[in-house]
C-alpha cells in the first residue's frame, strides 16, 4: 500500500515539474524571437536566468532558442494575447497569454469572465501601468 502512495506522489510531482519547464521553454522562445543573443536581448537573458534557476536542462534551453530564432525545421508558433474584461463585483482584469491556438485560449478565458464581461482592447488597460520585460 505505501509503494502506491510514493507512486502517486513522484507521479504528481513530475506533472507539476513538466508544467512549470514546458512554461519555461515557452518564454524561451517567445524572447528568442526578438534575438538568439543573450548578450543583445535582456528578455531572453533573464527567460534563461528563471529556467537554470529551475533546472531547465542546457540541451532544452538551447533547442528552444533555436526553436525561437527560427533555426529549426518545426512550425509550433506561439503568440501572444492579451485579453481585458472584468471579473465579478466589477474588478478589472488584464490577462496576458501565450499560446499555440488562439481559439481555444479565447475559450478558456471566456469561462473566466462567465459573471463578468470579457471588454474589448483598450477598455481596462487605461487602468493598470505595465512594468516589468
Amino acid at each position: 500500500m505505501g509503494a502506491q502512495w510514493k507512486a502517486a506522489g513522484k507521479a504528481a510531482n513530475a506533472a507539476a515539474r513538466s508544467k512549470i519547464m514546458s512554461k519555461l521553454t515557452k518564454d524561451i522562445i517567445m524572447a528568442a524571437k526578438a534575438g538568439a543573443d543573450p548578450n543583445g536581448n535582456a528578455r531572453l537573458r533573464a527567460a534563461i536566468e528563471s529556467a537554470k534557476k529551475q533546472s531547465l536542462p542546457r540541451d532544452n534551453i538551447e533547442r528552444a532558442i533555436k526553436k525561437g530564432a527560427g533555426l529549426l525545421d518545426e512550425t509550433i508558433t506561439y503568440e501572444s494575447v492579451t485579453y481585458e474584461g472584468y471579473a465579478p463585483h466589477r474588478v478589472p482584469v488584464i490577462v496576458e497569454c501565450l499560446t499555440d491556438n488562439r481559439n481555444r485560449t479565447t475559450t478558456s478565458v471566456r469561462v473566466l469572465f462567465r459573471k463578468g464581461q470579457l471588454g474589448n482592447s483598450g477598455s481596462v488597460s487605461w487602468d493598470f501601468q505595465h512594468v516589468g520585460l
